[in-house]
């Protein structure tokens, strides 16, 4: 999927997804004068260049491929991992909530293999700007090959450090935490974040959430939000329509929040305690 591409034919330099029988498929970059051998046989990439896509090819022993784009989806499932990544479920429920869109700053801590940085430069297009930061060299490493593979490095820019030190940047649109401990670096995410933006993070039990919470109400986040997303699949069988026997159920708890600023008002007393007596969190 490269972003600068909009044709309706396979150009060389483009992401090309190869889909062959039971599903199988595979991505590659077109790229003139080389082969894709596969164990149903070899495709050359100057057969692939120019055809429409969706179009049907073949392989040098028979073997049918369709070839099309490959999805945003597909792209972050297919990911080079070292540790688990975030699912799409979540991560277009979090694009969503954090409202990304073109030409916006967002930060991101916790780059991981580079799935939801990914897709946030992606969402950010040509002149926005994806700022992550991550603590592990190895990580860093995995994520910045996976970028370039699909054409989004020039968007991110990779920070190696502790964000306990605090974010160099400040006035982001939003900021998402992707790290087992995001309670202790609240007082952080707020300096850097732009008043009313927006904060998200993902947490794996209800412990850490609570923290999490607690920690958001002390620095006077608002709008506080909490859930999961759950996903089922269905079979495509116009004549037999019903759940596929597997299901993506709980990855993850998100939790999404904003910063307000509070007047030194007591008018604003009845407002705030509405703001806590329905959960909404507190001014």
């Amino acid at each position: 999927m490269n972003p600068k591409m909009h044709g309706i034919d396979a150009q060389p330099g483009d992401l090309a997804q190869l889909v062959g029988l039971s599903h199988k498929n595979f991505i590659l970059t077109l790229i003139p004068g080389a082969e894709f051998q596969t164990h149903r046989g070899v495709l050359k990439h100057d057969d692939l260049i120019g055809k429409p896509w969706g179009s049907q090819v073949f392989s040098h022993m028979g073997s049918p491929f369709f070839l099309m784009q490959p999805s945003l989806a597909e792209l972050l499932r297919g990911i080079r991992r070292n540790t688990q990544i975030l699912y799409p479920k979540d991560i277009g429920f979090i694009l969503v909530m954090l409202s990304i869109g073109p030409g916006q700053h967002i930060l991101e801590a916790g780059t991981g293999s580079g799935a939801l940085t990914t897709a946030l430069a992606y969402a950010v297009g040509a002149e926005g700007q994806v700022t992550s930061y991550e603590i592990r060299p190895d990580m860093q490493r995995l994520a910045e090959k996976n970028l370039q593979r699909v054409g989004l490095a020039e968007r991110v820019r990779l920070k190696l450090g502790d964000i306990a030190a605090g974010f160099e940047e400040t006035g982001v649109d939003a900021l998402f935490l992707d790290v087992i401990n995001p309670y202790d670096f609240v007082s952080q995410v707020r300096k850097a974040l732009k008043p009313g933006g927006f904060f998200g993070s993902i947490l794996p039990t209800t412990n850490q959430v609570t923290r999490l919470l607690g920690a958001l109400r002390q620095q006077h986040f608002a709008f506080i939000d909490v859930c999961e997303i759950m996903l089922r699949y269905y079979k495509p069988e116009p004549d037999h329509l019903r759940p596929t026997d597997r299901m993506v159920a709980h990855t993850g708890y998100l939790v999404f929040a904003r910063p307000v600023l509070v007047a030194e008002d007591k008018r604003g007393e009845e407002l705030e305690e509405l703001f806590v007596e329905t959960g909404l969190g507190p001014l």
